[in-house]
Order: C-alpha cells, then structure tokens, then sequence
C-alpha cells in the first residue's frame, strides 16, 4: 500500500485489522481478548490508556473497521458539548454507533452526563483512549461501564518492525540497517514519532535511500546503545537505578549523564522517584517530597540547567541510607490476601460498630485492640531494617504499647 501524498505517514499507515497493530500482544495476538472478540463480532466499552505513540487509536480503528462497525472519532477537549449531542442523535437514528473519545480523561460532566444513559443502554459503545491512568483521571460513573485495557510500551524489536512495514509504503525507499535502529531507538517507544521521523528522513532524502547520516541531520541526539541485540538503553537505565540503590555516587552521576545526553528526562524522573521508596523508603522518607521538587525544578528550568537539580537530588539518593522494609511488608501482606486466607474485618472496627476504642481518648494514644482478622492476628508483616529513622520509630511503637 502505497501513502496518501496528502496525509501524514503515521495517519497513511493506521491498520485496518488487529493483525496489522505494532506490538500489544497481550490484547491483540491470538486468542488474546481483542482477537476474541473481533473473532466472536461482538464489541464492548472500553478505556484504552497507555504512553502516547503505542498503538490506541490505532486499535480503536482496526476493531471497528475489522468488525465494519459505524463509528465516530471524537476529543473531548476539541469537541464541544453539541458534537456530542449530534453523534447521540446518529446513534439513535442507527440504532449502535461506537465513539471512538481521545483524551477521554480530559471529558467535562456535561458531555459526560449526557453520554452515559446511552452507553448504559448499548445505544453508543464508548472507545475512550487515554495516556493517563483511569483509575485515577477518569469519572467512577464511566469507568463503571468500561472494560479497562492498559498498552505496555513499545520495544526497540517493536518499532523496527512497524518501520519495516513503513518503508514498504514509500516508494522507491530504501533505508540502511543503522539508520533504521537510530529512528527506532530516538523514538524513544513512541511508533508515531519514529515514523514522523522516518517521514522527514525519506523526503530528506535525495533518491529516498535513509543512511545513517540523514537521521542524524534530522535529529542530532547521540544515539548511545550497549549491546549487540540493542537493548542498550533498558540496560542503561537498570544500571541508573542498581548503582543509586547500591550507594555508588560515582556510577549514578555517570548513568544519570548518560540518560541526559539522551534527553530521556522522563525515564530519569520515574525512576528516581521509584528509588526513593522502593529502596530509600523509610530510612530516609523525605527523599520522596525531595524528589518531587527536583523534578517541578527540572521542568521549569529545562535542559541543560536541569541537570543541576537533578544532580543534586540523585547525589543524595546514591548517599542516603536505604531500606525496602514497607513494600517488603506490603508485598507479604498481599500475599496473604491473594491466598484468600485473611478472613473478615473484626466487627468493632466496622463503620458503626459502638464497641470500637478511639486511641485519642487513651494514654499514648494506643489502647489494647485487635485491628487484624482472627485468622492472621499475629501476623507481623514489617520487619524494620537496621538504620537510625526507621529503628527509632519501630522502637517507639513497641514501647508505647507496653
């Protein structure tokens, strides 16, 4: 298939059928639950969410376009309330109608209220497409009627493949191995900004023959991979992460480096702020605000001052003192729970139960009470580590409740 001259290439390419989607195996490969579906010919409400450039406007499409369901494709920031209120009108007037809503966590309470009694009914089946987590962003009253699916990033092997199938596309074009690897690894996991770029390169071009040097036209940011099988840049921010856990100041300032030349200031801000309390924790628990300061700090200021808060606050967590005492504990915890073996509430700790005890109105704030079910009422899930803060706190609540 040869590209509309009119269109974008990432809008030229958008896939006709599930089997054409880049990557998201979990869902769209055989026998997976969007396959299933598409197979049964039945479709349902959903949330897509995921990073952008993923592939969920793409699967939107490919589900009702393989299904040959009528659709519209709506934002709930660009369309206005009576957009919404003419696709309602079609749907009635059709009987089913899917509306496919972009940046759906963004939707008011008006266009809301006025979508819900209709996906309730199965008049309209909502496709909502999100980068934001619907657990938290979206309205409990839409979430309640979508089955939620969440896209996994993209890999290098991913992207490379989805360019392979671009380059069929563009005609005459050819594109050197080398090239191909660069544009998949600037993408950064995002498959609309590798073909955006693979885009610009191909027109770059003289003869349409992609090299090396033309990407790096286009986009002169250091291409730094570290491996023969190009995993490079996931070994890279492994190696950012274990070297700030194992205390080595000099290796975290070195990955951190490495990552800003890259300009992946995104991965550098998840994962300090996984460090700090998955292995800072309670050791040292004012990392996190700490954290969260350096990266709004990052952000007004921009590359390249950003580096310097940043150095400051991974020096910091490389130096701190460390502890996984709380996850450790909550992941026990949650074992227990998944065994279904932790039994109910006990009955004065229900929300109107008169037998419950108010700590404040005793000495120390504590009063002998069972707060666990019967069956793991001695359970000791925390078991502090060996540093100054978390040791001091444990000690205190042992004391105060003798």
């Amino acid at each position: 298939m040869l590209v509309n001259d009119m269109k974008l290439l990432a809008d030229s390419l958008r896939p006709e059928c599930l089997s054409d989607v880049i990557g998201q195996q979990h869902l769209v490969g055989k026998d997976k639950v969007l396959y299933n579906l598409v197979k049964n010919k039945k479709l349902f409400s959903m949330i897509l969410y995921g990073n952008p450039g993923i592939g969920k406007t793409s699967i939107a499409y490919a589900l009702v376009k393989e299904l040959d369901i009528r659709y519209r494709l709506l934002n709930a920031v660009i369309n206005n309330k009576s957009d919404f209120d003419i696709v309602i009108e079609e749907a009635k007037m059709y009987g089913e109608l899917v509306i496919i809503v972009d940046e759906i966590h963004r939707m008011n309470k008006d266009k809301q209220d006025i979508l819900l009694p209709y996906i309730e009914n199965g008049t309209i089946i909502l496709i909502g497409l999100t980068t934001s987590n619907p657990y938290y962003k979206i309205n409990p009253a839409i979430r309640s009627r979508c089955q939620i699916f969440e896209l996994l990033p993209l890999s290098l092997e991913d992207i490379m493949v989805g360019i392979d199938k671009a380059v069929c596309g563009l005609p005459n074009c050819e594109i050197d191995e080398k090239a191909k690897k660069n544009i998949a690894f600037l993408s950064s996991g995002d498959f609309r900004s590798a073909l955006n770029l693979l885009e610009v390169a191909y027109y770059s071009a003289e003869d349409g023959h992609i090299t090396e040097d033309i990407v790096a036209s286009i986009n002169s940011k250091p291409v730094i991979m570290g491996d023969k099988d190009e995993s490079g840049h996931y070994d890279l921010i492994s190696a950012f992460q274990k070297s700030i856990r194992g205390s080595d100041v000099n290796a975290s300032l070195y990955y951190l480096g490495r990552l800003l030349v890259i300009g992946d200031l995104d991965i550098i801000y998840r994962r300090m702020t996984v460090v700090a309390y998955e292995d800072i924790g309670l050791a040292n628990p004012g990392m996190g605000p700490k954290v969260r300061a350096a990266i709004e700090a990052s952000e007004m200021l921009g590359l390249p001052e950003a580096r310097i808060p940043l150095s400051v606050v991974v020096s910091e967590l490389a130096l701190s003192p460390k502890s996984n005492s709380a996850h450790i504990a909550l992941d026990s915890a949650l074992k227990d729970i998944e065994s279904g073996s932790t039994g109910e509430v006990p009955h004065w700790l229900k929300t109107t139960s008169p037998l419950y005890k108010y700590p404040h109105n005793f000495k120390n704030h504590w009063v002998k009470q069972q707060y666990l079910p019967d069956n793991i009422k001695d359970k000791e899930y925390f078991q502090p580590c060996n540093n100054k803060y978390e040791m001091n706190l444990y000690n205190i609540n042992k004391e105060m409740k003798k």
